[in-house]
């Protein structure tokens, strides 16, 4: 019994250094992007379109790099561009619930004041599609199996196969 306590500690380690990996490759990622964002307005003069369309891809490079190499580093994944278009779709999804939540703010419940917007896009937006991208990040991005013998069906005990040719677990996941 003490082993399966000891089992279940050692996964919530694993689910704290996943969860504080992701969130420092999340606030590097932004602070690039606010950060070009503002470069590209003021000294360069785009167009606030072009500047966060530029400043979000190059946030979410870093947010990818930082993942790839630091927080799912050892995880087999895909090779090629797949990997980095669904981080890049499940990003720009979490993005999209941001506006959501602003839209809903300010045009469907008429709270329009800077406040009103800085607390429902920032705020709450901001906290949703954190929510949105960690669940797609650790799910359809950085997915993996137990071990070596998942590829062969040797050790899988039963489950079922995932996308990537392994047994469906996840890295640090909550339900196996």
């Amino acid at each position: 019994m003490a082993r399966d306590v000891r089992a279940g500690g050692g996964q919530l380690v694993a689910d704290r250094r996943e969860l504080l990996g992701f969130a420092s490759a999340g606030l590097l990622a932004y602070a690039v992007d606010l950060g070009l964002f503002t470069c590209l307005r003021g000294p360069a003069g785009l167009d606030p379109l072009t500047a966060k369309t530029l400043s979000f891809v190059a946030g979410c490079s870093v947010a990818y790099a930082g993942n790839a190499l630091g927080t799912y580093r050892h995880v087999r994944r895909p090779r090629g561009l797949r990997p980095c278009v669904v981080f890049f779709a499940v990003n720009a999804a979490g993005a999209a619930v941001q506006l959501l939540c602003l839209a809903v703010s300010h045009y469907g419940l008429g709270l329009t004041s800077q406040r009103a917007d800085t607390v429902s896009g920032a705020g709450v937006g901001m906290i949703l599609g954190t929510i949105l991208r960690f669940w797609g990040t650790r799910t359809l991005v950085f997915r993996s199996g137990t071990g070596a013998g998942d590829h062969t069906g040797g050790g899988s005990g039963g489950r079922t196969r995932s996308w990537n040719g392994t047994s469906g677990g996840r890295v640090g996941s909550w339900t196996g």
